[in-house]
């Protein structure tokens, strides 16, 4: 095989850092290029490499659970996402749930001071100009420059729809004499979760401002292509007024031990941080407008004078053709040089490059 200097890798997010990991501990020299401080994606607020910028929660890490075997695997394999992600871990029932912060700051640091890998902070814009290996590693808030030279290369357009995070609240503003903490089919004070229980005179009245509310202007919105895996809360609400108590509202298990009543709807809420200083609203991602997010989730039992450390925002996600423009080893079919690497939705941080790499495929 013919000797290999060094590989390119642009991106240093989930895909891209795993890479660069796996790559550089089997002392393969890594160049990795990263936009980053100089500019970011309309999503990503950090400076830090792998920022989580929807959900907090890396699901399952049960080994009878797909996503906790797959994680497992990772594990066995060396991996650097899974080993930051068990470190930095936050209660969340049998999800593996990270504080988003330590675990970018992990990631970061690792990455920065491993004697294989260049960090070049530069916004690539034409993929021609790097020469010989190179992974693609910039997922779906590629930017735009970069999006039109894969489009030039790949001879066709690219898939997109659009995501969407959820919103965070202060602990401190909840009001703890309407929450409970449980797991489903839990005991009171026992578990990872608050939950805001809702009768259904107030399950309506949220429902009705929920579905009329405002969204914010999003004047790139040509058409509304959504991703049923994350989708708005107020555009599944339309679906139906029951959709929600079927959906993330959902009450079954979650009886209120306080009255012994059964609620019509329970809101969720997970920790974002060890400390337990802030609350994720879970399942309520949504594309509001910042005023109408107040207004409307403080409806909520509970969140009435809520504090909100982050509103929930919405993004476009840029997809390839994978099936028509890459092999089974994930590089391009017409260009054996350049690979797209990529994570995998529901474990976060599955990178197949590495693998290939390992294996002597390249």
């Amino acid at each position: 095989m013919e000797k290999i200097d060094y590989i390119n890798i642009i991106g240093a997010g989930l895909a891209g850092c795993e890479c660069a990991y796996i790559l550089a501990q089997n002392n393969i020299k890594v160049k990795l290029y990263e936009m980053k401080p100089n500019k970011k994606s309309e999503a990503h607020k950090s400076n830090n490499f792998a920022e989580l910028v929807c959900s907090n929660s890396l699901k399952s890490d049960s080994l009878t659970n797909a996503c906790g075997l797959l994680k497992y695997e990772m594990s066995r394999l060396g991996s650097l996402f899974v080993d930051v992600a068990h470190k930095v871990q936050v209660p969340a029932g049998q999800a593996l749930a990270v504080d988003r912060d330590k675990f970018s700051k992990e990631i970061t640091n690792i990455i920065k001071n491993h004697k294989n890998i260049e960090i070049i902070e530069e916004e690539i814009k034409d993929i021609k100009k790097l020469g010989g290996i190179t992974v693609i590693a910039t997922g779906p808030l590629t930017s735009s420059d970069l999006l039109q030279s894969i489009k030039e290369m790949i001879g066709e357009e690219c898939l997109y729809f659009y995501d969407a995070a959820a919103p965070i609240v202060e602990a401190d503003s909840i009001d703890m004499n309407i929450a409970y903490q449980m797991d489903r089919y839990g005991e009171e004070n026992k578990g990872d979760y608050l939950n805001l229980p809702m009768n259904k005179e107030q399950y309506f009245s949220f429902y009705n401002e929920l579905i009329n509310a405002r969204q914010a202007d999003r004047h790139e919105f040509d058409k509304l292509i959504l991703f049923e895996g994350c989708m708005p809360i107020e555009e599944m609400a339309k679906r139906g007024e029951k959709t929600l108590t079927f959906g993330p509202l959902k009450p079954v298990g979650l009886d209120n031990p306080r009255n012994k009543e059964k609620n019509y709807a329970v809101v969720q809420l997970r920790a974002e941080n060890e400390d337990k200083t802030m609350y994720n609203l879970v399942g309520f991602q949504t594309s509001l407008a910042f005023p109408e997010q107040k207004r409307v989730f403080s409806m909520i039992p509970g969140l009435e004078n809520a504090i909100f450390s982050r509103y929930g925002v919405m993004h476009k996600n840029s997809y390839i053709n994978a099936s028509k423009i890459l092999d089974r080893n994930f590089n391009m079919k017409e260009n054996k040089n350049i690979y797209f690497a990529r994570t995998n939705f529901r474990s976060r941080g599955i990178c197949r490059i590495c693998c290939i790499w390992i294996n002597g495929s390249i």
